[in-house]
């Protein structure tokens, strides 16, 4: 009997088993810190291009400290959630299939992030009312960065490990 037509490579079972697993069927034990912070850092980046951008745009337009917020933030989520949205796109996803998975892996990441950061920033006295050419302002949104990762990167250790997360966009990688 010729067993040629049966595909039980190991490329092919593990891309299965990844396509499973990406659709939240099956956790990931043993998530490495590795992989979290990349996952981190990936979801850091379009968070910082969209808040200083808000930032940028609020301060120049001279809005209110919670318009711009509001924008900062807001754009934070929609650079966030783009980085993950091309990426998926590119592997071949739909653009609704895309952004349900864009949705699902980032939406927790983006959301502590911007929670710790806004925070420090709102608790540094006189971050809020610091202007563009104030070394203060760059201090306290970088800093307020750096501290965002260092607190969502166990995060999305934690849910990575539960097939949540970042853990869904693994499957079109």
């Amino acid at each position: 009997m010729d067993h040629s037509a049966h595909h039980t490579s190991t490329a092919y079972d593990h891309a299965a088993h990844q396509a499973h697993a990406g659709r939240g069927g099956h956790a990931h034990a043993g998530a490495s810190w590795g992989t979290a912070a990349k996952a981190t850092l990936h979801c850091l980046t379009g968070c910082a291009i969209g808040e200083i951008l808000g930032m940028v745009i609020g301060t120049a337009l001279l809005w209110g400290n919670v318009e711009t917020m509001i924008l900062a933030i807001t754009l934070a989520f929609v650079f966030g959630y783009s980085f993950t949205l091309f990426a998926v796109r590119r592997a071949g996803l739909d653009f609704k299939s895309a952004v349900k998975v864009a949705v699902a892996a980032d939406t927790v990441s983006i959301a502590v992030m911007e929670l710790v950061d806004n925070g420090i920033i709102a608790l540094t006295p006189g971050a809020m009312n610091a202007h563009l050419s104030d070394a203060l302002f760059w201090t306290a949104l970088l800093g307020g960065f750096a501290v965002a990762f260092v607190i969502t990167t166990p995060v999305n250790k934690w849910m990575i490990g539960r097939g949540k997360g970042h853990a869904v966009v693994h499957a079109y990688h």
